[in-house]
């Protein structure tokens, strides 16, 4: 089983949709992230009607900086069609947020083909490098 299958059969294992309450649906999306230490962590989607909710690879990544760790290779997001997703504009910037080497994270964007794209390439001229700088 290559790492693709791997994290994508993770993020598939927590993807189960369901209702919280009237106002909270959860596990619609499943993420499973690859740390640099080669741990995985997930997280699901927690959508809510007053927009305060949180992304699945946001989720993943709280999962992961809880754990200690903060250094991200790998990510694979799955959409409740089975197929591989993109991180929305705030999970993009939270990623790259995360350090100096945050653009170099490959992001899985087609799981049967095994297609990656990396976040220095969703994210060109990113505005925050000169603060690792220091």
């Amino acid at each position: 089983m290559d790492v693709w299958e791997k994290l994508y059969k993770r993020a598939r294992e927590v993807q189960t949709p369901r209702i919280i309450s009237p106002f909270i649906e959860a596990g619609g999306v499943g993420a499973a992230i690859l740390t640099s230490k080669g741990n995985i962590y997930t997280g699901v989607c927690i959508d809510t009607a007053c927009t305060l909710g949180m992304c699945a690879e946001r989720n993943a990544i709280a999962n992961m900086i809880t754990n200690g760790e903060s250094e991200i290779e790998k990510i694979a997001v799955v959409m409740p069609d089975g197929k591989a997703g993109m991180p929305c504009g705030a999970c993009r910037e939270f990623i790259m947020q995360l350090g100096s080497k945050s653009g170099d994270i490959e992001i899985l964007t087609d799981f049967e083909n095994r297609k990656t794209v990396k976040m220095k390439e969703l994210m060109p001229q990113w505005w925050g490098y000169e603060r690792f700088k220091e």
